[in-house]
């Protein structure tokens, strides 16, 4: 039978940690555990791992070098061999170009330019339409029967 008396809290219903800033009864009010005055006391304070007490950072106190041109063109590569895989699956026939390389998943964007590397072997009799060919990419195509066209 329940009397109110002997009523008690649901067990791991009370924590047993100190509540921080409830007032000066607590023995925990004031300045709740954070010192004195400054930046780190106050609310909403945040530590950025290379802050370095007002000193120069280092980030700013190294040398900067070099130069990123915001205009370069950046082209896909693409190997003989990868488009002899292709063949062997079945994802080409006879004609490779941007959109055909595209639906193969072997380029990410199908107006960007890429070029046509000499790595591996090709023997599939294929017409190759690219902007660049390497020297060698052009001598195995033309080698395994294949044609190429530059596309200007």
């Amino acid at each position: 039978m329940d009397i109110l008396s002997n009523l008690k809290y649901a067990k791991g219903s009370i924590k047993k940690r100190k509540r921080i800033g409830r007032g000066e009864g607590t023995g925990r009010g004031g300045t709740a555990t954070k010192g004195m005055n400054g930046q780190k006391s106050r609310s909403g304070f945040k530590y950025r791992a290379w802050f370095e007490g007002g000193q120069m950072p280092l980030q700013r106190r190294v040398p900067k070098r070099g130069f990123t041109n915001v205009f370069k063109i950046k082209y896909q590569n693409v190997n003989v061999d990868k488009l002899q895989k292709l063949v062997e699956a079945n994802k080409i026939k006879d004609t490779v170009n941007a959109k055909t390389l595209y639906e193969a998943g072997v380029i990410s964007k199908p107006n960007t330019p890429f070029k046509i590397l000499g790595n591996g072997e090709l023997k599939a009799k294929l017409n190759v339409e690219a902007k660049y060919f390497s020297k060698t990419a052009k001598e195995k195509i033309e080698a395994a029967g294949g044609k190429i066209s530059e596309i200007k």
